[in-house]
């Protein structure tokens, strides 16, 4: 016996190749670099740094994506993908969100979180591994650089390298 229409429900529904469905992170290729949450419009994807504990925290809420995958495009890691899944229905409300957190760096100066996370500078090192190792010593040392110390390192050598300013100290 054939059938007109799909026994859906109680049959699952085959979604074309093409169909764009529920997105999903894989926790352990995501470096927390934030380029999807900078890159949805629907702000489905929301990045929050906690300084007093030293993660970052990256909540997916898949009912707000509108799955137009510019988080897939822009994540330079591969770690977010559209799967095919079609049916996201739910009696569950904690079934619409996926949560992670990363550790942030520790400032190489004051020992406070800085901007990045550890997987970003593993990243970084990854990434620059070609040059030699004091180019990349050097790099990785302004990057793990907290915005307060970088800030005051920016005056002071701004002000070393002012003849004038040089004499005055504040």
């Amino acid at each position: 016996m054939s059938y007109v229409t799909l026994n859906y429900p109680f049959e699952p529904l085959e979604a074309p190749p093409e169909y764009r469905g529920r997105p999903r992170i894989d926790p352990k290729l995501c470096v927390g670099c934030g380029a999807c949450s900078r890159v949805c419009p629907s702000d489905a994807i929301i990045v929050e740094d906690n300084y007093r504990d030293g993660l970052r925290r990256i909540k997916l809420d898949i009912s707000r994506c509108i799955r137009c995958a510019c988080c897939e495009e822009a994540c330079p890691t591969g770690a977010i993908k559209l799967t095919r899944e079609f049916e996201l229905a739910s009696p569950r409300k904690e079934d619409f969100t996926q949560i992670f957190e990363l550790r942030l760096v520790k400032c190489s100066i004051c020992g406070k979180p800085s901007d990045y996370t550890v997987r970003q500078v593993e990243k970084a090192k990854q990434i620059l591994s070609h040059l030699p190792k004091e180019e990349v010593d050097e790099i990785i040392k302004r990057i793990t650089v907290c915005r307060e110390c970088r800030r005051k390192k920016t005056i002071r050598t701004t002000f070393e390298s002012i003849p004038i300013l040089g004499l005055i100290r504040a």
